[in-house]
């Protein structure tokens, strides 16, 4: 005899094997995330760029988020979550194995457009996989369900920086230096160069290949396998839900929040090896702080999931987009490796932004929520405008990061001026929403 009392399975037997799959996605485009964050410098070395041109490769992959997010959530509404699913691990896929042509043309704009048709598949993704966690099982443990296979986006977070680390900038011979610490590669011959060249973007394609070859893999998995359909029925009325999304200021302030705060979540997390590289950390060692601000952020959503209890999310949102205030004041001002620990500690207070902002946009808006969500993942494309604005900045004196000094301190420290007006625009909408709510 059952007990009546008995909490709902988290996981449905019958659905474990799927769960497992599509948890399996969170950890796939956390890895896309963090492995290309640090290409940015890795391009600019090896291909002679500068710092505007260097940005691109975050502007082609957080603009393919923008591109298809919106498509995405028609396609899903129009068949299933499973379709959708397939179609972005296949275009994911694509994009990564495009890059081994992209190496032997040794052709900028073809990585740019493999990072560009990649990235249309970790819309697709994202923009399907939260509710087919939901939809997996008991409605009573749902918001548990997607804690737990968001708990795997980190993970692949952190093993792409491992694999950035270890099996691109540690194997790059652009990046050797001499017996002072000078890079060698700005100081040979163009015949020389071209040799390097050719070989370190074979370096830098192979991890994309292999993981292309990966998401493939789990494609046919999940293809075969028998999955929840789940599939959306009625009619979409686009325009009706447009209206109605407008008239909500919460919704239509929280996305603009959300696309400021994701333009300085990958300015903080791109920019730091340029930050560090000023101060004589090669690009490969500065990993290490990469990891540090990984860490901190998780922590940060420890303490954050705590401090919930006790704090509503709009104050709460308030307090630490202060403290990211304070924090990027000090990358910018502080000098040496004070300025470094700072601009680590702003992936701290980061940490509760995205889902709080999030959860703030959606608030109240019913079935309208699928297209809502849609567009909350489309401002992620303030991650494919701000670096390249940063970007700017920095090339200011020049293509080097301290050519030249602005307000006392190298460009590159300036530069961190335009995560702190992204922050100051989260902490502008924090406080509206709590005076609201008050």
């Amino acid at each position: 005899m059952s007990n009546p009392t008995q909490k709902p399975a988290l996981v449905p037997k019958k659905l474990i094997l799927p769960f497992i799959l599509i948890t399996s996605l969170f950890a796939l485009w956390g890895f896309a995330n963090d492995i290309t964050n640090p290409m940015v410098a890795a391009f600019k070395r090896v291909l002679e760029l500068n710092n505007t041109q260097a940005s691109w490769v975050q502007m082609a992959f957080y603009g393919g988020y923008f591109t298809m997010a919106l498509p995405a959530a028609f396609f899903i509404k129009k068949y299933s979550y499973k379709t959708g699913i397939l179609l972005g691990l296949g275009l994911y896929g694509f994009g990564a194995l495009l890059f081994y042509p992209a190496a032997a043309w040794e052709s900028y704009g073809f990585f740019l457009a493999s990072l560009y048709i990649l990235t249309f598949g970790l819309a697709f993704l994202e923009t399907t996989a939260n509710p087919y966690i939901l939809s997996m099982g008991p409605e009573e443990t749902a918001t548990q369900r997607l804690n737990l296979a968001q708990a795997f986006n980190p993970m692949g977070a952190l093993a792409g920086l491992f694999v950035a680390k270890q099996f691109i900038l540690n194997a790059l011979q652009s990046n050797e230096t001499d017996a002072d610490g000078n890079i060698i590669f700005s100081s040979l011959d163009e015949s020389a160069k071209a040799v390097i060249r050719t070989a370190d973007l074979m370096v830098i394609r192979n991890p994309y290949v292999m993981l292309g070859l990966v998401v493939i893999a789990i494609l046919v998995i999940i293809a075969l396998v028998k999955m929840p359909e789940n599939k959306e029925t009625g009619k979409i009325e686009f325009r009706a839900t447009m209206k109605r999304l407008l008239s909500k200021r919460n919704f239509v302030e929280g996305t603009l929040a959300q696309m400021f705060y994701v333009g300085a979540q990958i300015m903080v997390w791109t920019y730091i090896y340029q930050y560090a590289e000023v101060l004589g950390i090669s690009n490969a060692s500065a990993v290490n702080y990469g990891y540090a601000a990984l860490v901190v952020f998780l922590i940060g959503r420890w303490v954050c999931t705590f401090l919930f209890r006790y704090f509503a999310p709009a104050r709460l949102l308030m307090i630490f987009s202060v403290l990211a205030i304070a924090f990027t004041a000090g990358a910018i001002f502080l000098p040496g490796m004070t300025g470094l620990y700072s601009l680590v500690g702003i992936s701290f207070a980061m940490s509760l932004m995205f889902p709080t902002i999030y959860g703030i946009a959606l608030e109240g808006l019913g079935d309208d929520s699928k297209f809502a969500a849609a567009y909350l993942v489309m401002a992620i494309v303030g991650g494919a405008i701000m670096p390249t604005l940063q970007g700017m900045i920095m090339d200011i004196g020049g293509s080097g990061y301290d050519d030249t000094l602005i307000l006392g301190v190298p460009e590159v420290n300036f530069s961190f001026i335009l995560p702190l007006f992204c922050f100051v625009m989260v902490l502008l909408f924090s406080v509206r929403v709590k005076e609201i709510v008050k």
